[in-house]
């Protein structure tokens, strides 16, 4: 299975450390993409919001991440227990940029392919992002993520073992096949589409179940 190493494609958290929504890149980034972005469709009618584009070492915009709902926060307390928060319900998609291996910029080394594996990890690195589990020191919490990160890169290379299940959503109308994950933090999703990129998406308080995907037609709009 093709799949894109850690070093072409960083996650959320990549760019000057962790991320979060205060955080959030302008559109300009979104703008400079030679793909299209994708969303939720218009069934959902909630809040849309942009997060942060990854680059390659040469600047080009390889892969972005664009919100809907309720932005969210570093879960903590309620992790452990498995409690939702009522007010958290949010859910992310994460657009990757469908390439095969390539020349850098300066022709001295090779950027990989990218694959469904890829916007699986990125929704899953995503998702951790938010995520930080009850009665954990903070000074721990760094260990932890990179033994999460670690972990769903192994998950991600291995799309079509017993962790993932199959998840049939629309995508431009069309019914298209999802690799689909849960776990006591939320879901994680990942397919392919017709458009030339892959899709993932992650998320907390929203069913996966009644999602559709569209692409952006406006991303300025988003602004």
């Amino acid at each position: 299975m093709e799949t894109t190493s850690r070093a072409g494609a960083q996650p959320p958290a990549a760019e000057g450390g962790q991320q979060f929504p205060s955080a959030r890149r302008t559109v300009d980034g979104f703008l400079r993409a030679p793909f299209p972005w994708y969303g939720l469709d218009e069934a959902f009618t909630g809040p849309r919001w942009l997060m942060q584009v990854g680059t390659t070492a040469d600047g080009a915009v390889e892969h972005g991440s664009i919100g809907h709902g309720d932005e969210p926060t570093v879960r903590n307390e309620h992790a452990a227990g498995g409690d939702q928060d009522p007010k958290e319900k949010f859910a992310v998609v994460v657009t990757v940029a469908a390439h095969p291996s390539r020349p850098t910029a300066d022709g001295t080394g090779l950027l990989e392919a990218t694959s469904v594996s890829s916007a699986a990890w990125l929704a899953g690195v995503g998702l951790l992002s938010f995520t930080w589990p009850g009665q954990m020191d903070h000074a721990l919490r760094d260990d932890w993520l990179e033994q999460q990160t670690e972990t769903a890169w192994v998950l991600a290379d291995d799309l079509d073992g017993d962790d993932w299940s199959t998840l049939s959503l629309p995508v431009d109308g069309v019914p298209t096949a999802f690799h689909y994950r849960e776990s006591e933090f939320g879901w994680v999703l990942a397919g392919s589409t017709s458009a030339g990129v892959h899709v993932g998406a992650y998320g907390r308080g929203m069913s996966a179940y009644g999602l559709g995907f569209a692409v952006v037609k406006d991303i300025a709009a988003y602004a």
